[in-house]
């Protein structure tokens, strides 16, 4: 392995171990309060490609992990492209069933489980089991790997294979995978990084957290890993740690925001609160910025279709209107709105948005018949709906689904949301598409209140047929919640509200005896 010919193409891999090499006696790594040093990692990585090879892994192949947010789980991913193999960080489904389902679909050469994880394995998935933390000595392959050389391992892979396969969030069903090769994806990752860059990173790597692991890693910076998302926690971690930046998905930026710590957290580190989403009340991120300082920046994109818009502190501050965009559509990317009757939208009409650019995913792995509704002709189409701007700021009003029109004028979740977290009670307000169309409701919406406080669900409802008129309100049916349910990714867990907003129904908390507007179809 240590003799074969090392191939002209250097992939994001080669760069990573050459800033780990440069920075072998610097931490690039925190995990648990401890330090993982350049030096550490790259050795780590070439331990496991050795392991990897002896079972079996080879350029093509496919490796799919259940990880934590781990030092050994990136090290197990690097080690895999460089053999030339693909990687994929699986999601956890909390269907047993339909996970099972998911990895069968993928065929993974190897799956890879640890500690954490091994209860997510199914029963039956066709592909060879791995371990590290625990299982059958036979099976461990950090064990295996701790009895390997760390001397140099070249690269195997090629510009055009298969390198990394990434989970979409399933939050309107089944999770897609989609795939990139080792030059899309490394143009992906290839973004300037400061070396400074202390980028915190607690989210599920099987989503956009582990483009930011290799983008700051690539870029000579450290990278902080935490388990999961706690609120308080990530406030204590930004100052403890002196983190630059961070991910939020909009749910937990708002939920950190409206934390109490922030009031007695030191935050001046921080450069950039990156949030995603395309639809979030220009409320809430004023209170955000109010909050936190302009540190926020909004990123408008999907795990398929790569980074579309950026709305940055610059921008907002030039022009606090802006909060309204996702942002200027990004150098590179070109964005096409198509019209319910395929012709495409003029500027200012609604559309279904359409992205092409470098980092749109090269379609769905094993996936052909949901690739073929995503994916044309090099374009991707997000299921979103907005309008860009004559300043060539795009729009997002939502998904297709959370978007109608009612009496001429065109109503996304933010035009719900807006007036209800202005009342006093309201501190956060979520809609989604119902999936109680037959009885006439077109968003569920749930309502959290300020610490002590409760929310009046009829105030709500006249708010809203203040701002929104009165057949829109007709079409929301409404829940007091504590806490907005939220996916693993951070998202909003759609099927959640749904269920809640019916059982509140169901309660008499919304009059059954409300006459309901009828769905229309949303100009797209």
């Amino acid at each position: 392995m240590e003799t074969c010919e090392k191939a002209a193409y250097r992939s994001y891999v080669d760069v990573l171990l050459d800033q780990l090499d440069a920075h072998a006696d610097r931490a690039v790594l925190r995990y648990l309060d401890e330090d993982v040093t350049g030096g550490a990692l790259r050795a780590s990585i070439y331990r496991y490609a050795r392991a990897l090879a002896s079972f079996g892994i080879t350029r093509g192949a496919l490796v799919a992990m259940f990880a934590p947010n781990c030092p050994d789980a990136l090290a197990i991913r690097y080690a895999t492209n460089l053999l030339g193999a693909a990687t994929m960080f699986l999601p956890a489904i909390a269907s047993a069933e339909q996970r099972a389902v998911f990895v069968t679909r993928m065929q993974p050469a190897l799956l890879v489980a640890f500690a954490q994880t091994k209860h997510l394995v199914p029963e039956r998935s066709g592909a060879r089991l791995a371990y590290v933390g625990t299982g059958p000595a036979r099976s461990r392959l950090d064990m295996r790997a701790r009895v390997q050389h760390d001397v140099p391992v070249q690269s195997r892979a090629r510009r055009d294979d298969l390198a990394v396969v990434v989970s979409s969030g399933g939050s309107t069903g089944a999770p897609k995978a989609s795939r990139r090769s080792f030059a899309v994806y490394s143009a992906m990752v290839s973004a300037p990084s400061p070396e400074d860059r202390r980028q915190l990173v607690n989210g599920a790597l099987a989503y956009l957290s582990q483009v930011l692991v290799d983008n700051t890693l690539t870029g000579g910076g450290t990278v902080v890993l935490k388990p999961s998302y706690d609120p308080a926690d990530t406030l204590a971690t930004i100052e403890a740690e002196r983190i630059t930046d961070v991910l939020l998905v909009e749910p937990q930026l708002f939920e950190t925001m409206d934390h109490p710590d922030v009031d007695r957290r030191d935050l001046s580190s921080l450069r950039s609160i990156a949030h995603i989403g395309g639809s979030a009340p220009a409320i809430l991120r004023r209170r955000a910025i109010a909050r936190l300082g302009p540190v926020l920046t909004h990123m408008y994109g999907a795990s398929e279709a790569g980074l579309v818009s950026v709305l940055t502190p610059s921008d907002y501050l030039a022009d606090p209107g802006l909060l309204d965009t996702a942002g200027r559509i990004r150098p590179g990317v070109d964005v096409r709105l198509r019209r319910a009757d395929g012709r495409f939208a003029r500027e200012g009409q609604h559309g279904a948005i359409e992205v092409r650019s470098r980092a749109v995913a090269q379609g769905y792995y094993r996936q052909p018949i949901e690739a073929a509704q995503k994916f044309r002709d090099g374009w991707c189409l997000t299921g979103d709906i907005g309008f860009i701007d004559e300043n060539v700021h795009l729009h997002v009003l939502g998904r297709a689904a959370d978007v109608a029109e009612i009496d001429g004028t065109v109503i996304g979740p933010a035009r719900i949301e807006t007036p209800l977290c202005a009342l006093p009670d309201v501190r956060y307000a979520r809609a989604v598409a119902s999936a109680d169309v037959a009885r006439g409701y077109l968003w569920d919406v749930v309502v959290v209140p300020w610490a002590g406080k409760r929310v009046d669900i009829a105030r709500c409802v006249r708010t809203l047929e203040s701002a929104c008129g009165v057949d829109v309100a007709k079409a929301v049916r409404m829940a007091a919640v504590q806490r907005v349910p939220l996916t693993e990714q951070g998202k909003v867990n759609r099927a959640a509200i749904g269920r809640l907003c019916r059982d509140a129904s169901n309660a008499g908390v919304v009059s059954e005896e409300r006459p309901r507007a009828s769905p229309s179809a949303v100009p797209a």
